[in-house]
């Protein structure tokens, strides 16, 4: 009695353990980022001290760890001194000054400038 033996070839042959890892740290990274992204962009990331009314108008470093901050607040300005283990106010300053909307003057200015220009060139 003869009796052949059937050699099948291997099934799927699946990627190398390489590629699999690879593969896996490239999606759990975009993963990371896209929920990152998408905390930012929907506000569930911590709420910082600009949302609650005080923005930092002004900081110079004194040294490694000290700091001069103005910060504005709704009707004052504050001058704190910042270092490492503490925060003392230093001086209290009237509101700023309303902002003069002389900016848009400037900007059409400019526009009007470019255009010129742009129609000078031959570009329309």
């Amino acid at each position: 009695m003869k009796t052949q033996a059937i050699v099948s070839p291997p099934s799927a042959v699946p990627g190398s353990p390489l590629l699999q890892v690879s593969g896996a740290l490239i999606g759990i990274i975009a993963f990371i980022l896209i929920a990152a992204w998408l905390a930012k962009r929907f506000g569930l990331a911590g709420k910082t001290a600009h949302a609650r009314g005080l923005k930092v108008s002004a900081s110079a470093s004194l040294g490694p760890r000290e700091r001069v901050v103005i910060i504005d607040v709704e009707d004052a300005r504050l001058v704190l001194g910042v270092t490492a283990s503490q925060i003392n106010l230093l001086h209290t300053l009237p509101p700023a000054p309303a902002v003069v909307q002389e900016n848009a003057e400037t900007t059409a200015d400019f526009q009007s400038v470019m255009k010129n220009l742009l129609k000078r060139s031959g570009r329309s």
